[in-house]
């Protein structure tokens, strides 16, 4: 069932092409083949960076000359050989590295920040790592807080922006009388506060081209030379035995499909082999991670594609069990397409710059099971409208065991819900009452996507499209033709009025 699937979303996919805005995917990882050309030399943008910034004391003045540098698995790449500039980099970014260093630490720009520069990409986030345990981070930065207990991390804020810091992390030892690890019966890890040195941490990263770390000393790269070259070949590559490593985390997987998507590489066979056997494993995932790991995955603007593969390596089933259940019983091929069209639009929307809202997508995926279990409460004598209510609060509930909602969205999402009930009965002063509604427009568009989806709703969409900009006579006479043809339909016989 599962491969008909994919075929269906891949054929789906291939002739929504035309309508979905042209993303430029060549033109942002263009420049992967040339990062080491000198034409991207960071030394004139530097020069530049330098020119631009106010006189500081002496010894900002020169460059620090690139440090002696001993690695049995790293390598180092030289400030002219590669095309990390600072004016790339967040200043604030670059003050935490300067402070750990004038501290005596070692500090890196480490991960996705350094990998998304090498492809010209803009990174939204920044991380630090460091050789310095999280007390002695948080002692250097009163703007900090030690948060975790499974991996201790240091947030450093600066307004709005915040910094991740983590300290070197190496393999676990066999002895474990500090209570600095654990693992669970199926591996996975359930602390990981054992600190190294760099070497450590670079074998302990998950992918090769995430093992990548930039220092303001020198301003050189330090890299797996297996990590350059996945990089320049377009592959996305577990470092270690990846059955091993999808134990000991399984959202692994998940961030495979997502890399892979976002940056238009390929899973090597060797990664990408052992996925859909351990598929399962995310059952072990606390929810509140899991849920937060699958928006990421469905806003990263590309969320058709993501869709695709998540359907093909059966992980999508283990983010949404409910939605998994309607899409392999669904003869019409109404939910398949009800959902690929929910996140159509929603790339549209981000690929736009608009803005979204997660609950939208979230009430598409759970909306099959909600009818279904509305209709059950029917079937039992309760009424439509209480009927969804109590359906609403049952589908919630399921979900939280495997990626839960928060109610800052299940809020949204019951709204939106609700409304698919109220925007028909449009009769009298209604329709002007659901107007004013909070999140009508949301429900609208809900409306709209199931028209879109196939869905006959008899014109709904097309109604409330004229109605909400027309002007007020042109609305009366709308409400008054509904009431109309409400007054020309047969009364449900009932009791006989008394006389």
């Amino acid at each position: 069932m599962t491969n008909s699937l994919i075929k269906k979303v891949s054929s789906w996919f291939k002739k929504s092409q035309k309508n979905i805005p042209e993303q430029n995917v060549q033109n942002q990882r263009s420049n992967i083949d040339n990062f080491f050309e000198d034409e991207h030399s960071p030394a004139k943008k530097d020069e530049q960076y330098q020119s631009n910034k106010k006189p500081s004391n002496q010894r900002h003045k020169k460059s620090t000359p690139s440090p002696k540098f001993k690695s049995d698995v790293l390598v180092q790449v030289e400030r002219n050989d590669h095309t990390i500039s600072r004016k790339d980099l967040s200043p604030n970014a670059l003050k935490v590295l300067h402070r750990l260093q004038s501290g005596g630490y070692e500090a890196y720009l480490v991960g996705g920040c350094v990998r998304d520069v090498l492809l010209n990409l803009h990174p939204k986030d920044f991380d630090v790592v460091t050789n310095a345990t999280p007390e002695q981070v948080h002692e250097l930065f009163s703007n900090s807080r030690i948060i975790g207990r499974r991996f201790k991390l240091i947030h450093v804020t600066f307004g709005r922006e915040m910094i991740e810091v983590a300290t070197f992390r190496a393999n676990h030892a066999e002895d474990n009388s500090n209570n600095q690890s654990s693992r669970s019966s199926e591996g996975m890890l359930l602390r990981d506060n054992v600190y190294g040195n760099i070497d450590d941490d670079a074998v302990r990263r998950d992918f090769t081209i995430n093992a990548m770390y930039y220092t303001s000393k020198g301003f050189v790269i330090r890299a797996l030379p297996q990590g350059l070259e996945d990089l320049k070949n377009k592959q996305i590559r577990m470092i270690g035995d990846p059955a091993t490593r999808y134990r000991e985390d399984p959202v692994r997987m998940i961030r495979a499909i997502r890399f892979a998507v976002k940056l238009g590489f390929e899973i090597e066979p060797g990664t990408a082999g052992p996925i859909r056997e351990h598929a399962e494993l995310m059952q072990n995932i606390p929810p509140a991670r899991l849920f937060d790991e699958s928006l990421k995955l469905v806003l990263s603007g590309k969320g058709v594609e993501t869709f695709e593969m998540l359907l093909k390596y059966d992980l999508f089933k283990t983010l949404y069990p409910q939605a998994q259940k309607h899409l392999d019983n669904d003869p019409d091929g109404f939910n398949l397409a009800f959902f690929t069209q929910a996140l159509k639009n929603t790339d549209t929307r981000i690929n736009s710059g608009k803005t979204i809202t997660p609950a939208f997508i979230l009430a598409v995926f759970l909306w099959p099971e909600l009818l279904k279990v509305q209709q059950f409460f029917m079937d039992q004598g309760v009424p439509s409208v209480p009927a969804m209510h109590q359906a609403s609060q049952k589908v919630l509930t399921l979900q939280a065991k495997s990626a839960s909602i928060p109610k800052r969205f299940s809020f949204t999402m019951r709204d939106i819900w609700d409304l698919q009930m109220r925007l028909p009965r449009r009769f009298g002063k209604r329709a002007e009452q659901i107007l004013e509604h909070q999140k009508f427009r949301a429900g609208f568009d809900f409306v709209l996507l199931r028209e879109q989806s196939g869905e006959d709703l008899n014109g709904l969409g097309a109604w409330w499209q004229e109605y909400q900009f027309a002007e007020p006579e042109r609305k009366q006479q709308m409400t008054k033709a509904l009431d109309k043809d409400k007054k020309k339909r047969p009364h449900r016989k009932g009791k006989p009025k008394k006389q």
